[in-house]
Formats: structure tokens, C-alpha cells, sequence
């Protein structure tokens, strides 16, 4: 366990018994990093996401009435509701929470009261799904205390469909599959139309992962990330009406796209040709992690941040300078965007011995032409949600 997470779990243990008392059970979900495979899960495509060692903690102990009293350490915010009332006016983190125990209740499941607190050390706003995460502890701890005998492919699902009819974000489920079914020092791969997955050693050997924090979240996220939805759909409709067995973009070929630009269009094209491409890339990355091939999956990290600058068109020039300023670097192996873009973090692969060196080049050029710092988080790939026994 590293320093932050040892801080971490003790702050939430001393802040739940400061309230309510050393009764309790304890639990980590944590957040992810995806290797590689961005926005092809609403096409029906391949993720590669990991599980990492930055979690959420929550201690939580059930009582005998319907009330439900939430402290979040992180914000000093308290919430109380009550199970059997309708949805009451709550801060957005406790929605989540809510959102939780309602979509359990729909499986049938039958959740009481409780107290919980709960913390960690995700950074907000980085992009590595602190919502998915806190919807996966408070998931996977509600399914131990009261017995509920949910599978974690359902605990996923849960976690989904309360971040859609709760927190108004229509997410894919990657986030939440992989804060409760990740494994230490593995990748898995997630097939987003059957769910189907399998997992692939991580073993970066004398390298390490390195998230950099552009600390900028553009106002095109949201709308952007819209249009790229329906630019896509847009293209399978068009796809359709010369190839009937199309579905969605996992069911075309990269060379399809480009034989019909003429009925898709230049735009539209771009859109289906990253998709296509992107989908390719996260099987091949999966056969370099299987053959411990760094060097390839340090290209096809480029190859995606490529696709998602100049075809999918979600980058930034903060992410950009990030990724340009490792082209040079013989430390760094592969680096590119990582998430739904406009912001957030970029993901490289860089040689252990040359990190301060990686870090210090890339805060030099980014004070330098955006007046600002980016911050570093290296990584380890963990294991999902879980007890921790005290």
C-alpha cells in the first residue's frame, strides 16, 4: 500500500468513528486508467482498461431503522435521507450513493439503513472515474452487509444505471467493470457488446506509467462528446444501407470506411475510421502486453492519440504538447490522451530512470505556453473493490 493510501484509509476510519463510533466494516473500490480503446465503448468495441492504486475508502455500518447518514471526509459535507421517502434534494457526490441503494432495490434486492463515511485519493477531475468508484465501494459494500448475493457483473450494472438515472451522465460501464473486477498487475480486456472479458499481465518492467494532469476541462466536452455519439450512429445508418449485416462500427472494417467516403462523407468518415481503427488497436495492444512487446504498445498508444487529435477531433493543445513533448524523449515509449478528451490527463509510458527528466521537460514547455503546472500521478495496477479486514 502506498504512503497516500495509508493516509487515506486512516483519515476515513478517524473521521467515521469521530461520528458514529468504532462499529463498523471497511472497503476500497478504485479508480482506472484505460491502457488504450477510448469512446469505443458505445460502439460496441474493445476497452483495456486497469484497475489502479487510487481508491475510495469507505467505512459503513447497517442500523435498524430506514435512515441513511453519509459524511464525504474529502468535501466536509454530511447527507441524511431517508429509504422510504422519495428522492430528496442531495449534493450531487451523495446522488450517487442513492442512486446505488434505488437501483438495487429495482434487482429486488432489500438494502435498511445505514452510516458511512468515506474518502480516498483519486484525483478530481483527472479522469480516472472517482464516480465509478465511490458507486462501486458503496456497490460491492452494500452487497457484503446485507447479503444481497449480486455478482459483480450486476454490482456494474448497478453502478451504471445509477450514474444514468441519478447523476444525469449517460456513461458506458468500463468505469465500473474495471473498479470492481480489476486484478493487480493486470489489463483486462472488456468486450462492450457481450461483456465478455479477459485479462492480460501488465509488466512494464524497468518502465512505468505516468498520468499527467492538464488541470483543463474545455466547455466542448460535453456537447462534443454528443456530436461524436450521433456522427457515429449517423455512420452506421449510412454503412447499413450497403453492408445489411452492420450493427454498430465493431461490425466494420477500417477499409470499409474508406471504400464508402463517398455516401459517409469527409467528417463522418474520420469519426467511423478512428472508431474502426481504435477497436483494431486495442486487440493488437492486447497481443503486445501478452508478448511483453512495450516498444508496440508504446506505438499504438501514439497511433491513438493520432486517431483522436486529427480523426475523432477530442484532443486539446494542452494534451497535445504533452503528447508532442515525449516524440523526442528515448525514456518514453508511447503517451496519448486519455478519456473522453478536451482536457483531463494524458497516459505515457516512461522509463523509470528517466522520469524526473520526463517530468521536468513537460512542466518547463507547459509553464512556459500556458502559465500553469501540470501535475504527476504515477501508477501501479491494483485489484478492485474489496474488504479490508481491520
Amino acid at each position: 500500500m502506498n504512503t497516500n493510501n495509508s493516509i487515506s484509509l486512516k483519515r476515513v476510519k478517524a473521521a467515521y468513528e469521530r461520528q458514529f463510533g468504532n462499529d463498523y466494516r471497511f472497503f476500497s473500490a478504485p479508480g482506472r486508467i484505460n491502457i488504450i480503446g477510448e469512446h469505443t465503448d458505445y460502439n460496441e468495441g474493445f476497452v483495456l482498461p486497469a484497475a489502479i492504486d487510487k481508491k475510495i475508502y469507505l467505512a459503513i455500518k447497517e442500523t435498524n431503522d430506514s435512515k441513511v447518514n453519509l459524511f464525504a471526509l474529502d468535501m466536509e459535507e454530511s447527507a441524511c435521507f431517508d429509504l422510504n421517502k422519495p428522492q430528496p434534494d442531495l449534493p450531487h457526490w451523495a446522488k450517487y450513493v442513492f442512486g446505488v441503494v434505488k437501483e438495487l432495490e429495482e434487482l429486488g434486492s432489500k438494502v435498511s439503513g445505514f452510516n458511512a463515511t468515506f474518502g480516498g485519493d483519486i484525483p478530481a477531475g483527472a479522469g480516472l472515474s472517482s464516480s465509478a468508484a465511490l458507486e462501486s465501494v458503496f456497490g460491492f459494500a452494500l452487497n457484503n452487509i446485507f447479503g444481497l448475493n449480486r455478482s459483480t457483473l450486476q454490482l456494474a450494472k448497478v453502478g451504471q444505471m445509477a450514474e444514468h438515472n441519478y447523476a444525469g451522465v449517460n456513461c458506458g460501464i468500463m468505469d465500473q467493470f474495471a473498479s470492481l473486477h480489476g486484478k493487480a498487475g493486470k489489463a483486462l480486456k472488456l468486450d462492450c457488446r457481450s461483456l465478455e472479458h479477459e485479462y492480460f499481465t501488465v509488466d512494464t518492467g524497468d518502465y512505468e506509467f505516468i498520468l499527467t494532469d492538464t488541470h483543463v476541462k474545455h466547455s466542448l466536452a460535453e456537447s462534443a462528446y454528443n456530436k461524436r455519439r450521433y456522427e457515429c450512429e449517423e455512420g452506421v445508418m449510412l454503412l447499413q444501407s450497403q453492408m445489411v449485416q452492420v450493427h454498430s462500427l465493431r461490425d466494420v472494417k477500417p477499409k470499409d470506411v474508406v471504400a464508402y467516403e463517398n455516401i459517409l462523407g469527409e467528417e463522418i468518415m474520420l469519426r467511423c475510421l478512428y472508431v474502426t481503427e481504435e477497436i483494431e488497436r486495442v486487440r493488437d495492444a492486447a497481443e503486445a502486453l501478452e508478448t511483453n512487446d512495450l516498444e508496440r504498445l508504446g506505438e499504438l498508444m501514439y497511433k491513438s492519440h493520432a486517431g483522436l487529435r486529427n480523426q475523432y477531433m477530442v484532443s486539446c493543445a494542452e494534451l497535445d504538447l504533452l503528447v508532442d513533448l515525449t516524440k523526442d524523449n528515448p525514456d518514453v515509449l508511447g503517451s496519448r490522451m486519455m478519456g473522453g478528451g478536451f482536457g483531463g490527463c494524458t497516459l505515457s509510458l516512461v522509463k523509470s530512470s528517466g522520469i524526473e527528466h520526463f517530468e521536468k521537460i513537460a512542466v518547463e514547455n507547459y509553464q512556459k505556453t500556458f502559465g500553469k503546472t501540470p501535475s504527476f500521478y504515477p501508477i501501479s495496477i491494483s485489484d478492485g473493490a474489496q474488504e479490508i479486514l481491520r
